[in-house]
């Protein structure tokens, strides 16, 4: 589904994670989404802030705006989710696609996690299955099933823009890794297709951005531009390609620094643990499992 209406899309970069947080609304004073928020994490003390998820609080009630929706397009490796903070102080509702489950099956199993942790995806308000519309105020949108970097990874399509998550990056730094539990290149491939499928004139937006050549960090290009660049997927590249290019490089990366504490929150919707009998929470760390 697809609107006539204008979008505003405001972009804020977190430059400790290389992510960008999406505000996306019609006008002033109207509803609005919140896409792929922060909550900043140090992995050295195990402290949390919200120095992030506080920029987009400040834009959001400088725009007075109302939050139908606080959605995510899968569950980050590489940054924790604001999203329970941003409901307690703007309201709207959590959202992410249903393959979710699939993800809680798998780390439920890595974590060991306890037993009344559910892997139905209740943590969420709400789960949004392939295809299925949904609204922003007047504002019309729709999910977009697009697995490969994991087993559950959607898109928001929201009138003329796609918010890709970490499908695709800038057209010189190519495509997402696939080496993750569930991760698949060639179902990778398939999912930037359909992507790549859509208008040329369709505005793409990044989760991340990490600039090669000191380049500024930019997170909007075009399916044209993507089909035109892309370092990994541009017009002309077979799946087979794609699948040997993805595989060489996905065995030379380092596990993302804030994987283990990220996909534990992130698969509850961005809460912590339940607290031991001291008060505290506690994030696991598996040796030698990963």
């Amino acid at each position: 589904m697809t609107t006539a209406l204008k979008l505003q899309v405001h972009g804020i970069f977190d430059p400790a994670t290389w992510t960008v947080t999406y505000v996306v609304y019609e006008k002033e004073g109207t509803e609005c989404a919140i896409i792929d928020s922060v909550l900043d994490y140090d992995p050295k003390s195990g402290r949390t802030r919200t120095s992030s998820a506080d920029k987009v609080i400040e834009f959001v009630k400088q725009k007075n705006l109302q939050v139908a929706w606080i959605l995510e397009t899968h569950a980050h490796a590489d940054h924790l989710t604001a999203a329970p903070y941003l409901k307690q102080k703007l309201g709207g509702r959590t959202a992410i696609g249903d393959h979710i489950t699939t993800v809680q099956k798998v780390f439920k199993g890595i974590f060991n996690l306890e037993q009344t942790f559910t892997t139905d995806g209740k943590q969420f308000d709400y789960l949004l299955k392939e295809d299925e519309a949904f609204s922003i105020g007047a504002l019309s949108g729709h999910t977009l099933f697009v697995p490969g970097h994991t087993p559950a990874c959607v898109a928001y399509q929201i009138g003329d823009a796609v918010f890709v998550g970490d499908t695709m990056f800038m057209p010189d730094v190519g495509t997402a890794r696939c080496d993750f539990p569930g991760g698949d290149a060639k179902t990778l491939y398939k999912s930037a297709k359909k992507i790549l499928s859509l208008p040329s004139e369709t505005r793409l937006f990044m989760c991340h951005d990490y600039p090669p050549n000191d380049r500024p960090v930019v997170f909007e290009t075009t399916v044209a531009e993507q089909r035109a660049k892309n370092i990994h997927m541009h017009d002309g590249i077979s799946e087979a390609q794609f699948v040997d290019m993805r595989t060489k490089r996905d065995a030379t990366l380092e596990m993302p620094v804030l994987i283990l504490p990220a996909v534990q929150v992130n698969i509850r919707a961005g809460e912590m643990p339940p607290k031991d009998e001291n008060g505290v929470a506690y994030l696991k760390i598996p040796v030698n499992a990963l």
